[in-house]
């Protein structure tokens, strides 16, 4: 008996591809977590700002790292050189410049010690094991699906706006200089969203290239939602925080 092999699908359009992308962003970006419309709607005591602000911190030292992985992984020096400038938007061309240092500053804003941050010793298990896995997750997948999870970015700009606006209206004990990696990143976020969204959609020819970018993508929301759900956790074993 002869098996007859159905044809595999065919790819969706550009504009269906699109679509997808920016649906599954739509609907599972961290924006909708609990612990942050809390934070937006200024539901957070001082112990809890800080607890998110170190363990969110764990997250922001790695993307540099993940960057480095994923630009080892380009073939051409042009592309190289376009993801090169994510790991200096984050680490700086000098010391005292980047993303990394301007999340420092937030969280000696917010009455933290530089030095406990970047000793990482608060930073929560669950944290831990998230932002591995995203590391992991970018060692090891071929660049569509490293690049496809960074798309992320895609809803950021809107939630730095949201954020800005939220941290300046309720937690005014944070100096407004403090903030200004949130400020930096509306328009990175922007400008990296809009070039890795056109290499996924060029890179991406066959149905199931698409159905893993739009994966990746699924993944790195879940990443920053288990970074959430950890730290939320913490502060319900903790009981209620202390409000300025």
């Amino acid at each position: 008996m002869t098996t007859t092999l159905a044809p595999p699908a065919k790819p969706w359009t550009r504009a269906e591809f699109e679509d997808r992308l920016r649906t599954v962003g739509q609907d599972r970006y961290h924006d909708r977590h609990p612990f942050n419309i809390r934070m937006h709607q200024g539901g957070l005591g001082p112990d809890e700002v800080r607890s998110w602000i170190t363990n969110r911190f764990h997250y922001q030292r790695h993307i540099p790292v993940k960057d480095a992985l994923i630009t080892a992984k380009l073939d051409s020096p042009r592309l190289r050189r376009t993801w090169l400038r994510r790991i200096e938007d984050h680490d700086g061309r000098h010391e005292g410049e980047g993303g990394i240092e301007r999340w420092l500053r937030l969280g000696e804003a917010a009455g933290l010690d530089r030095r406990t941050l970047l000793s990482g010793e608060s930073v929560l298990p669950g944290v831990r094991l998230a932002v591995e896995g995203y590391v992991n997750f970018c060692r090891l997948r071929p660049p569509l699906e490293a690049v496809a999870a960074s798309l992320t970015e895609l809803t950021a700009p809107d939630l730095m706006r949201l954020r800005i606006e939220a941290f300046e209206r309720h937690y005014p004990w944070i100096a407004a200089d403090g903030l200004d990696y949130f400020r930096t990143r509306v328009d990175q976020g922007r400008r990296d969203s809009t070039e890795a969204l056109d290499l996924v959609l060029r890179w991406a020819r066959t149905r199931e290239d698409q159905e893993r970018a739009v994966a990746a993508l699924s993944f790195k929301c879940d990443v920053l939602w288990a970074l959430l759900d950890a730290v939320q956790q913490h502060a319900g074993q903790h009981g209620p925080r202390e409000r300025v």
